[in-house]
């Protein structure tokens, strides 16, 4: 089993099945918008990313600028898909064994703070994570690929960050991970997997690609936990 003091979550696409959702909300509105990108496109340049990095790469890439009402707008709608946002297959078997291991975890995104909350809740995964659960905000906005949030977040467990493990799906928070010190693997779970991602991750550091929490759970050795449910 490998040796790690502390584990480190992303959540959109790690823990919880809401990067279609966010980004299906962002393809609808930009178009309404007279702004059309096909949603492959979109995501490409999204996942893992901050507002303001998306934002950026709209003005460069496209000459659009938010009028001022969209920002509202996207905050509404995307308040009301996260509603029913799921829980990746065996997520919550995931961090349930973690738990009953004694080995500490949190949860890092580069999600507002809201919608962290609203997507853990709505998914079911908030009384597993506790308080452990942070974003830029808690950083002085330093979002991923910054290493800040992450290192933060394995000081608040009391963990050496260098003995950290990292669960990512995206190149901006594997890079994030592997800025900060830790050791960083590539998780692929998730609806919005393209087949390239694994290459990716893999180019930026990741040490391992494992496609289901099931394989996560084997890779950490707690499989043989007392825990039965189906992963």
């Amino acid at each position: 089993m490998p040796q790690f003091d502390a584990i480190l979550f992303d959540l959109d696409g790690v823990l919880v099945d809401s990067e279609l959702q966010a980004n299906t909300v962002w393809v609808q509105l930009l178009a309404e918008q007279g702004l059309d990108i096909d949603l492959p496109t979109f995501m490409a340049n999204a996942v893992g990313g901050t507002h303001v990095v998306l934002f950026e790469w709209l003005k460069n890439s496209y000459g659009w600028t938010r009028p001022e009402t969209f920002v509202p707008e996207l905050d509404a709608r995307l308040h009301e898909a996260f509603g029913s946002t799921q829980a990746i297959e065996g997520a919550a078997r995931t961090l349930a064994l973690l738990r009953e291991a004694g080995l500490p975890f949190a949860v890092a995104s580069n999600s507002l703070r809201s919608r962290l909350k609203r997507k853990l809740e709505a998914s079911g995964l908030a009384p597993l994570v506790g308080e452990h659960a942070y974003d830029p905000a808690h950083v002085g906005g330093r979002g991923k690929p910054a290493p800040d949030l992450y290192a933060y977040a394995a000081a608040q467990l009391g963990a050496d960050i260098t003995r950290c493990l990292v669960i990512e799906d995206s190149v901006t928070g594997l890079s994030a991970g592997v800025a900060a010190g830790a050791t960083a693997w590539g998780l692929l779970a998730g609806g919005h997997v393209h087949p390239d991602n694994a290459a990716h991750l893999t180019g930026a550091g990741a040490k391992r690609i494992l496609r289901t929490h099931k394989e996560l759970q084997g890779a950490l050795g707690l499989v043989g936990a007392s825990l039965t449910q189906p992963g």
